[in-house]
């Protein structure tokens, strides 16, 4: 039983963090309504300085659809965020992505822009999924608030697309087939793809669940082909049979990547009841990253590590980033929820001790994506062409939302 998990101080200090967790949102929400609509062209700026100046007018298709798709869950689940400006942004997003998202002329309608300038013209196209990958979030989120079913079929046309680049034909990205280049299953793929699952998936009919399952499933598999050296180590990239590769490439471990995947898999193992899945998603993608992680010096997640212990060839692999942290917090919280084992409260505990030292500006509002590995402050700007309406509230939100249930749960 839960009461019995949980005493009177452990309630004292749950509560205690998310009366803080609630407060942040409120101010990171607060900011990006402030500083980040573009109310000419539609859609938002994401480079934002430390006081939320524009400093570059640039969009980034994958940040459009992030915060469409987070305002549309905020507006969605929380009472407090069912405010009619907040709707109409999620709005004027979505329509700034359908008009302008894809790239016109190319050989494949479905293919999006990377980056757009202000007014939403192509600058770059990357060889990748990930674009489309957050546009069919925004819109499956968008249809959501909007009773809009031609989003819903929009993005579930699209994740048709996306599937077949990734498991039948991937040259439709526009990546040449070169001589040398091995494949390989980088943990991105599948868990974005995973990811999605739960999105179409999440309160549809057993339908649209039952359409998914077998993707669901192939994602699990792959992803669990990343735990390598005898279940030592999470690696992020592998061969397409699961093996390690060679050099650089194949010793990368991104902690970071590995605890967000942690937390996709618990979500995954409650929805089809999988104790075993719920076990490895704990032991090999929340603790193992943790342990293997964690800066026992300075404190903070590292970004990139090498397992052989080489150094990292990624000029910023001993920095702390925003998003590792978040990531944790979601991941330790929601394994401490679904097993109550203490041991695991006491990693999110100091995690979020770390996070909310270093991160937040008590100033200007948000929080510093990037800093040094003593916990400096690097770079000040609170929006960039990785960093937007994202990482920090969607992990504000779950958290929220967890510790929102454990206490009801326990009184």
């Amino acid at each position: 039983m839960l009461s019995k998990s949980l005493n009177i101080m452990s309630t004292v200090k749950l509560k205690e963090c998310l009366t803080h967790i609630r407060t942040q949102l409120d101010n990171v929400v607060d900011f990006w309504l402030k500083h980040s609509h573009d109310t000419v062209h539609g859609g938002f700026f994401t480079c934002l300085g430390k006081d939320g100046h524009v400093y570059d007018e640039m969009k980034y298709v994958w940040l459009q659809g992030r915060q469409v798709w987070m305002y549309c869950r905020l507006y969605r689940t929380m009472g407090r965020f069912c405010k009619p400006e907040i709707l109409e942004a999620a709005k004027t997003g979505g329509e700034f992505l359908r008009k302008n998202a894809r790239v016109l002329g190319s050989s494949n309608p479905w293919k999006c822009a990377f980056c757009l300038t202000r007014d939403g013209r192509a600058v770059k196209v990357q060889r990748s999924i990930f674009s489309e990958c957050f546009y069919i979030m925004a819109m499956d989120e968008l249809s959501r608030v909007t009773d809009d079913k031609d989003l819903q079929l929009e993005a579930e046309q699209m994740m048709e697309q996306i599937i077949y680049w990734v498991r039948v034909d991937s040259s439709g990205l526009g990546r040449p087939s070169l001589p040398g280049d091995v494949p390989t299953n980088s943990m991105a793929v599948p868990m974005m793809l995973l990811c999605l699952v739960q999105q179409l998936t999440e309160g549809r009919e057993e339908a649209v669940t039952q359409k998914y399952k077998e993707l669901g499933n192939w994602c699990v598999e792959q992803i669990l082909q990343h735990i390598q050296r005898g279940g030592t180590a999470i690696l992020e990239n592998v061969s397409v049979n699961g093996e390690e590769l060679p050099g650089c490439q194949g010793r990368l471990q991104n902690p970071g990547h590995a605890l967000e995947a942690g937390w996709f898999l618990l979500q995954y193992s409650a929805m089809w009841g999988d104790d075993n899945l719920q076990k490895t998603a704990i032991n090999k993608f929340v603790e193992l990253p943790y342990q293997n992680g964690w800066d026992k010096k300075h404190g903070g997640l590292f970004y990139f590590l090498d397992v052989d212990h080489h150094c990292p060839t990624q000029l910023e692999w001993n920095m702390k980033l925003w998003w590792p942290h978040c990531e944790a917090l979601i991941a330790f919280l929601m394994a401490y929820s679904q097993t109550k084992k203490p041991e695991l409260l006491e990693r999110f505990y100091q995690i979020y001790e770390y996070t909310f030292k270093h991160f937040p500006d008590n100033d200007s509002g948000e929080w510093y994506g990037y800093l040094t590995q003593e916990g400096k402050v690097a770079l000040d700007f609170k929006g960039g062409p990785f960093k937007g309406f994202f990482h920090v509230p969607r992990s504000l939100f779950m958290c929220e939302c967890i510790l929102t249930d454990l206490l009801a749960k326990h009184n």
